[in-house]
């Protein structure tokens, strides 16, 4: 990855809903840079979450440890204080130290109805999605960020679908999935306050159209032939979860990534101020597109902007 800061060997993260797409790439880009990997779900080899896939922790961080790192599957129910109290007791324990806290914990994709209006939404499911969607995350630094202001410098990341700018300018097509991804983008505002006297830094991360497993599986492609997917334009400007990975990689090596404290990030734009590349090479800039091309029902090679 060119323009990368560094190594981080030595660095003990907790990717927290590591089992599959952006929690999975993020956990094994950290791996390829040398980092003990904490990588946490609900999906296991004995039994899947309510999400019913087959991608499991065991396999996160088998594919941590491929890639040069250290991966550690650790089953955990973010919804559940206690669980999550035992995962840190655990990390400080075993490694004495946090570096890294990865908030990807999602699992609602099940849960939402696109153009729905709240009285016709079952509310029961929306419910559920912000549950998962925010009170995980906020369960998780409660019992997390202890143990990493016990050092300073440590790294936040919640990983959200859309930047701050953009999801306050646009209904996100529902309530609680509209309310989930802002919140979160709010989280990292508040974890910068929070760890600002500690030298820590938060930021709010959002991957583009993402080739996740679930995606591909969707259009019905693989990586190797998901070009053919009849999907809207964005999807040519798509990324794999490996460009998310090598942006939370590319701030966990930045000895002054407090610059980007408190703000709302896009792997594309930390692409271009580091110098990395999806795997393919290229840089894509979904949001771009979206905005500059789609949104204003313009016409652009999206080839232009990857």
């Amino acid at each position: 990855m060119s323009g990368f800061p560094g190594s981080i060997t030595g660095m003990i993260a907790v990717v927290a809903g590591a089992t599959r797409g952006t929690g999975r790439g993020i956990a094994v880009q950290l791996g390829a840079v040398g980092a003990t990997v904490y990588c946490t779900g609900r999906s296991t080899r004995e039994g899947r979450s309510e999400v019913n896939r087959a991608e499991t922790i065991e396999e996160t961080a088998e594919l941590v440890t491929a890639a040069g790192g250290t991966g550690i599957p650790v089953r955990v129910d973010h919804l559940d204080p206690a669980q999550v109290e035992a995962l840190a007791a655990r990390v400080e324990r075993e490694q004495g130290r946090l570096d890294v806290l990865v908030n990807d914990i999602w699992g609602a994709e099940h849960l939402w109805e696109w153009n729905t209006p709240v009285w016709k939404h079952d509310m029961d499911k929306g419910l559920r999605l912000l549950r998962l969607g925010i009170e995980t995350h906020v369960v998780t630094s409660r019992f997390l960020l202890p143990v990493m202001i016990r050092n300073r410098g440590g790294l936040v990341v919640e990983v959200t679908d859309g930047t701050k700018e953009f999801n306050e300018t646009r209904y996100r097509e529902n309530v609680y999935y509209d309310l989930a991804k802002t919140s979160v983008n709010r989280l990292a505002f508040a974890w910068a306050a929070e760890l600002r006297p500690y030298g820590g830094t938060a930021v709010a991360l959002t991957p583009g159209f993402l080739r996740s497993e679930a995606m591909l599986d969707h259009f019905g492609v693989t990586e190797e032939n998901w070009r053919e997917a009849e999907a809207d334009p964005a999807w040519a400007v798509s990324e794999t979860p490996a460009y998310a990975g090598r942006a939370v990689a590319a701030l966990a090596g930045d000895p002054d990534r407090e610059r980007w404290s408190g703000r709302s990030l896009t792997s594309g734009e930390l692409a271009e101020a580091y110098g990395f590349t999806d795997v393919d090479g290229s840089r894509p800039q979904v949001w771009r597109f979206i905005t500059e091309v789609m949104e204003r029902g313009g016409t652009a090679d999206p080839s232009t902007y990857r």
